[in-house]
């Protein structure tokens, strides 16, 4: 069961296989649409995620907290994330089309203010911001030459014009490199090919890059190119690739270095000099969404940041703003955000703390992440000593929250249950992050609530990880699942089409019954899942569902078998008024 609202198409008639075909090769994209804009994100934050280790090792101004590549990463997986739910509930309903590439990037935009981490996380999310602009002034339904290399000055222009001190040898050189280059191209020729611009765009980044330690000198010292820049570089190769439509190439397995980008020899020298002004910066990463302002209030708040510390960047779009500074005082900084209006998911780091975490966290302690959908599954999953990350349908955990729920356990050794097919992706992908920091963590395959709860029963902290995992997920797949649920929508399903408030049951994650009475669907489900070794029976009840629909259940369940052990929790999970668990 992994669906967000309920059932889709479910079954295809299978068909014979057509003779296999030699393929035809394609020449680059005539123009970048939603569907390409989509894609494009999409390979960035796969590049972001294969590069985020090598990144975060480039890290060394304005402080080397080692985090770029993992910021850039959850900045844009968030974001897509976000901005794909919302988009899907904007399309009308029976539709198959993508929205407007208008759509498509406003909300992206949107949504990359507001998952923005760090400091390179905030100058993505304007490079973006920049883009959509230029799409919207413009009203094109596609990009193409021309069209993308004024978006990426207008992007550029915006990531500039976000820092209160810009400074050469970072990503803003790599971007201003690259938006030269591609208007120049576009002087020369305004007809010029989307091909022949994202060519020029990836030339230049990657020469902007390698000129990077020869603007700044922290950077020549360590032996490294910019961590934002060569994160600027993975993200405009991500749209020579789709454009051109070219597959990864050799240089792409993220177990090989990218040539140029940290010469080993003169990583070792020191970091810090002071004459250069560039060590001993602000202790703390203050970082917080702000709403309730105006212009007027923000600009003075700018300003206030500005005398408390670096690394200002204030940015915004409709009533919302994203603030990051680097300051001594964080008090201060939050402080100043209460008087400019109401500041929210504040986010304090200590610099310190965050280059030592790996160290710091306890190696030999174990601990357990648990998605929970619902208030109810929470607190059950919080009384059994998990840490817990509300995840469901239509506000899943992305990986970015399932990574902050790992570190806060300040445990080497972790155990996330996802309890959700479609969380399962996110879970992973935190997990990859983490084990990059040297925790140790593995991800146990519960597929919904009542796995989950199964698999955390057999939790010990006395045992090994890998035996706990082994335990918890041999727990998770020896048990049988089901739900109830309502169908929002005509669709296909393997028990025929359902309509619009029909009943639906849904046996070991298919849905498999169709009917019209809660308490006689809920039945037929229960039936199904029991067999002669049943032992215990685990009924959910969710949020709005009847108060005696879990009791009916039961009675209906020890009908069958006398001896059936029962356990009910009150989940509160939306859309799904019963889930339901046999072991």
């Amino acid at each position: 069961m992994s669906s967000d609202d309920n059932p889709s198409v479910a079954l295809t008639p299978a068909r014979p296989s057509p003779p296999e075909r030699p393929p035809r090769a394609l020449g680059p994209l005539d123009a970048l649409d939603a569907a390409t804009f989509l894609r494009w994100a999409a390979v960035a934050r796969s590049s972001f995620a294969a590069r985020r280790a090598e990144i975060d090792s480039l890290n060394v101004f304005p402080v080397p907290d080692g985090d770029t590549g993992t910021n850039l990463y959850l900045t844009l997986d968030g974001a897509l994330d976000s901005a794909r739910t919302a988009l899907e509930r904007a399309i009308p309903a029976g539709s198959v089309s993508l929205p407007s590439l208008e759509a498509m990037c406003r909300e992206m935009s949107r949504a990359m203010l507001l998952t923005a981490r760090g400091n390179s996380g905030v100058i993505l999310s304007q490079l973006f911001r920049g883009m959509a602009e230029h799409v919207l002034q413009t009203g094109q339904p596609a990009l193409d030459g021309a069209g993308l290399a004024g978006a990426l000055e207008r992007a550029d222009q915006l990531a500039w014009r976000a820092v209160t001190e810009p400074k050469e040898g970072t990503i803003l050189s790599v971007s201003r490199a690259t938006a030269s280059a591609t208007q120049a191209l576009v002087q020369a020729d305004a007809a010029v090919a989307l091909g022949d611009i994202v060519q020029v765009a990836a030339t230049a980044a990657v020469t902007a890059l390698e000129r990077t330690p020869s603007q700044l000198p922290v950077l020549a010292r360590a032996g490294v190119v910019d961590a934002g820049g060569a994160g600027y570089v993975l993200f405009i190769e991500a749209l020579q690739r789709v454009v051109l439509r070219h597959p990864p190439a050799p240089e792409d397995d993220p177990l090989l270095r990218r040539t140029g980008w940290s010469t080993p020899v003169l990583a070792s020298r020191p970091l810090a000099d002071p004459s250069d002004g560039e060590g001993g910066g602000p202790a703390y990463e203050v970082m917080y969404l702000l709403s309730d302002s105006d212009d007027a209030r923000v600009a003075g708040l700018r300003s206030r940041l500005a005398a408390l510390g670096d690394s200002l960047l204030v940015v915004g779009a409709e009533g919302t703003w994203n603030v990051h500074v680097h300051v001594d005082d964080p008090g201060a900084a939050i402080e100043a955000g209460i008087e400019a209006g109401r500041p929210y998911r504040v986010v304090v780091t200590h610099f310190g703390e965050q280059i030592s975490h790996a160290h710091t966290a306890d190696p030999g302690a174990l601990a357990v992440v648990a998605c929970a959908a619902g208030e109810g599954i929470a607190e059950v999953f919080r009384a059994a000593g998990a840490t817990v990350v509300m995840s469901g349908p239509g506000k899943r955990a992305s990986a970015g929250q399932v990574l902050d729920a790992i570190r806060a356990t300040r445990a080497g050794q972790v155990l996330v249950l996802p309890n959700d097919g479609d969380t399962e992706l996110a879970a992973q992908a935190a997990a990859r992050v983490a084990t990059d920091a040297s925790i140790q963590v593995r991800v146990v395959r519960s597929r919904t609530a009542v796995q989950g709860v199964a698999a955390l029963a057999v939790f010990d902290d006395q045992v090994r990880l890998d035996d706990n995992a082994e335990a918890m997920t041999e727990a998770a797949a020896a048990t049988r699942h089901g739900a109830v649920t309502i169908a929002r929508k005509q669709a296909l399903t393997s028990a025929g089409i359902c309509h619009v408030g029909d009943v639906l049951g849904v046996f070991m994650g298919d849905f498999t019954i169709i009917g019209s009475d809660l308490y006689e669907v809920a039945g037929q489900v229960v039936e199904r899942l029991l067999g002669e070794d049943s032992e215990l029976l685990t009924v959910i009840s969710g949020d709005g569902a009847p108060a005696d629909l879990a009791s009916a259940v039961v009675a209906a369940a020890r009908i069958r078998r006398r001896d059936l052990e029962v356990t009910v929790i009150n989940g509160l999970q939306p859309l799904y008024p019963l889930l339901l668990g046999v072991e």
